[in-house]
């Protein structure tokens, strides 16, 4: 006898799917801590190097390679994508689309 295991279709953002009141900021920190993350382990700094660069204590490196995003705000983390030499890009449209503006930072 097979069981069956339930299983639900996430949103894609999974600090909702478990129902955090901050879900859309949470996701938000976690998407741009990522893009960070990926940027550093591309160039294969060491964490001294890492706090030197974006100017952040050994301690801060320390919740950013660990991935507690949660530590930063969204303003700091989108800095550290700056500091890297990349171009951050902010959209913000209205749920249905229809109107919108587009800023480069």
């Amino acid at each position: 006898m097979k069981e069956e295991i339930e299983c639900y279709e996430g949103s894609g953002n999974v600090f909702a799917d478990i129902g955090l009141k901050d879900a859309d900021e949470l996701f938000a920190r976690a998407q741009i801590g990522v893009e960070v993350l990926k940027i550093l382990k591309d160039r294969k700094l060491k964490q001294r190097e890492i706090g030197e660069l974006l100017g952040i204590k050994q301690t801060e490196v320390s919740h950013l390679v660990n991935g507690r995003f949660s530590r930063f705000s969204e303003g700091k983390l989108l800095a550290f994508l700056k500091k890297l030499d990349r171009k951050v890009m902010l959209v913000i449209n209205q749920e249905d689309n229809t109107h919108g503006i587009s800023l480069s930072l």
